[in-house]
């Protein structure tokens, strides 16, 4: 009975030696460097699961694939958090820099201009360039000028001073959205009032 027992403790600190020189040869390759922040990892794929805090980013090399805890994630990524694991997720367009969701990028890489969450090589009709970004901005098609109003003073249509007139013209279409780039849509003018004061002067 004895020897039994003594067999078995010596199996589990076989065992338990075993153990401690894999730990030591994982932590000799810099296995541990690469799951810093992880809940689990593995020895050949990297982390598997990451503190609640921290995203799960997973890349691929050739047919391998290695996961990585990081606190935001890089750029071509964005964070999606769940109720189990925090995944970084890659941008659909290769050519956005940071999005929103997967389909909507926030910011375009060099030599391509943001419109709508899209990027584009160049900003589509009807839009323009915005002064030090890279963003597409819509313009808008004015009609025609209308005629000039009556001529005014202080509300007033008679007098002996000068007033002044305006005229406006539309938009053709739809109401231009907010921020979009819009000619001059209505002028004044200097004018001399109709009705000249009593005595002739």
């Amino acid at each position: 009975m004895q020897w039994i027992i003594f067999m078995l403790l010596l199996f589990i600190s076989s065992i338990e030696m075993l153990m401690q020189n894999r730990w030591k040869k994982q932590a000799g390759t810099g296995l541990l460097e690469n799951c810093t922040g992880c809940v689990l990892c593995s020895e050949d794929n990297g982390c598997i699961t990451c503190h609640h805090r921290l995203f799960l980013l997973i890349w691929r090399d050739g047919i391998r694939q290695f996961g990585m805890c990081v606190h935001t994630c890089p750029p071509g990524y964005f964070g999606v958090r769940g109720l189990e694991v925090n995944r970084c997720t890659k941008c659909r367009s290769p050519s956005c820099e940071s999005c929103f969701s997967r389909d909507f990028c926030m910011k375009c890489k060099d030599k391509f201009y943001l419109h709508k969450g899209q990027c584009f090589r160049q900003c589509p009709p009807n839009t323009v360039v915005q002064p030090g970004t890279r963003e597409c901005q819509e313009t808008c098609e004015p009609g025609p000028w209308g005629q000039w109003s009556v001529c005014t003073h202080e509300g007033r249509t008679r007098g002996c001073k000068w007033g002044l007139e305006t005229r406006v013209r539309e938009v053709a279409g739809t109401t231009p959205e907010e921020g979009t780039a819009c000619p001059t849509l209505m002028e004044t003018r200097k004018c001399r009032m109709r009705k000249h004061c009593p005595g002739g002067e």
